[in-house]
């Protein structure tokens, strides 16, 4: 879905009970404008990830503590070496 517009991905990914995974920060406004629970978003913001294989070694340590947060519908926001997580929908 490299080439899909973010609107497309972000309707897939809630119709497959999906988590969307990207460094693109489009995909926070369109959750925040369609004021969504779902799907859960993960945004890495690691100007040094370079390489799939980065983002897997960032995200795998994490993963056991996020599992929760993923699946009740959340952004998670890799920057810096640090992890943030805000609960979705953002009008709450």
């Amino acid at each position: 879905m490299q080439a899909a517009k973010d609107e497309r991905i972000v309707s897939r990914a809630l119709d497959e009970d999906r988590i969307v995974v990207s460094a693109d920060t489009d995909f926070s406004t369109i959750l925040a404008m369609r004021d969504a629970e779902r799907p859960s978003f993960i945004l890495f913001r690691e100007p040094d990830l370079m390489v799939a294989q980065d983002y897997f070694e960032v995200l795998m340590p994490a993963s056991p503590g996020l599992e929760s947060e993923l699946a009740a519908g959340c952004v998670a926001v890799f920057r810096r070496g640090r992890l943030r997580v805000r609960r979705l929908p953002f009008s709450a």
